[in-house]
């Protein structure tokens, strides 16, 4: 287990020299934005970290569940206050100097953080105390840097965020980030210095077991989406292909999966119901746990305009052995070759994401074919223990010639 104190967020404990814990093992501080996505998305990394280091994790939420998945491993989770949108001064200040107390209370070797603000407050508060190893990993520069119409609010978010991560990256050890828009975006802004490490990693990989390769159904094809319901999501976009490819073939169902938003930019209720009393959107409700949805259906569909970094709802997919039709927007057709196990269309073309569908619809080996080609891809790049592999060596927490053993048991 972790030698962490259990003590409040931002106490002022007396400091404690580096690496000082039972047998000499390193500390490391891991930030993300939500407590949830620390299971969700960074368990296997977690626990690889936990065998080798002390490790405290850190987000806003506080969730049981999470929290005692994390203990199993030997990793202590602490709640801090952050606000995961918007830009409240007092609240950032607030996130600011608690990841500060929390960096003098426990002398951290390692400051890991993932998305927006934890990259940019736990790197200040890393700065202020002195961690000498700094590593930040951007998993899509999302909406502020979308390509999309650049309204005076935006414009204002685009200047603040890129000022915030000028700070927040000076002096890191290691940037991450998932594709190579992504990579440009951070040069050409001048988000961290010119001389400052930038590596691209292939997204946050995924559980080749624990997403397990399964039988696609043919009769009827089933389509299905995976998203928060926000209209850059390209929800709107995947009604409409719905409506037009059931017109041509009425057998096939067109399901959606996701929770509703409040973000004003979200589908509402009254929305989902009308479409599903046209009858061409089967709306699923949300979950914990996408794989037994993912197992019923033929093909994965993300018609996203997001700034993904590459959306790990594909990867996924892609390990189960489903073929995906997603966009040419930054991130997503970074796992996808156009007609090999998926087919990537413009964005924001309801007919082209419609065409695509109907491919499959038409030649129904297309979902077996494109299906095993997407696992076989999942396998060779993907993989959660490769990437974390990646992350560990950087961090100088395994050597060079070591690699961690496949999750694929198929």
């Amino acid at each position: 287990m972790s030698d962490f104190p259990d003590t409040a967020s931002g106490a002022q404990a007396v400091p404690a020299e580096r690496g000082s814990t039972t047998g000499g093992r390193p500390k490391v501080l891991f930030v993300g934005n939500l407590t949830t996505s620390l299971t969700n998305f960074r368990y296997d990394l977690l626990k690889e970290l936990a065998e080798r280091a002390d490790v405290l994790a850190c987000a806003p939420e506080n969730d049981a569940a999470t929290e005692a998945a994390l203990a199993e491993i030997g990793v202590t989770f602490r709640q801090i206050p952050m606000a995961r949108a918007g830009l409240n001064p007092f609240q950032d200040m607030s996130t600011l100097f608690t990841l500060i107390g929390i960096c003098r209370e426990i002398r951290p070797d390692i400051v890991f953080a993932y998305t927006m603000k934890p990259i940019i407050f736990s790197g200040l508060a890393a700065r202020v105390t002195g961690v000498r190893r700094r590593f930040a990993m951007c998993t899509g520069l999302g909406y502020v840097f979308a390509d999309a119409e650049l309204t005076l609010r935006r414009k204002v978010l685009r200047a603040v965020a890129t000022g915030l991560y000028r700070i927040g990256l000076k002096g890191a050890d290691e940037v991450l980030v998932y594709n190579s828009v992504d990579a440009e975006e951070f040069r050409s802004r001048r988000l961290l210095a010119p001389q400052a490490a930038l590596s691209i990693v292939p997204g946050s990989g995924v559980n080749l077991a624990r997403y397990a390769k399964s039988h696609q159904p043919t009769d009827p094809p089933v389509f299905l989406m995976i998203a928060r319901l926000l209209r850059d999501k390209g929800v709107f976009e995947y009604a409409e292909a719905a409506r037009q490819l059931r017109e041509q073939f009425p057998e096939v169902r067109c399901q959606l999966l996701g929770p509703l938003d409040d973000n004003p930019d979200s589908v509402n209720a009254q929305q989902l119901e009308e479409w599903g009393q046209q009858g061409h959107i089967e709306y699923l409700g949300e979950t914990k746990d996408v794989r037994p949805f993912l197992k019923e259906c033929s093909v994965f569909v993300l018609p996203t305009v997001y700034r993904e970094g590459i959306p790990r709802a594909i990867l996924e997919a892609m390990s189960t052995g489903r073929a995906v039709i997603t966009t040419d927007a930054p991130g997503c057709a970074d796992a996808i070759s156009d007609g090999e196990n998926g087919f990537i269309v413009p964005k924001r073309n309801p007919e082209g994401l419609a065409d695509a569908m109907r491919k499959f619809v038409e030649d129904r080996s297309l979902i077996e074919s494109m299906g095993q080609a997407a696992r076989a891809r999942a396998e060779q790049e993907f993989d959660v223990a490769r990437i974390n592999t990646i992350l560990l060596r950087k961090m100088g927490l395994i050597d060079s010639d070591t690699t961690l053993p496949s999750t694929a048991t198929d």
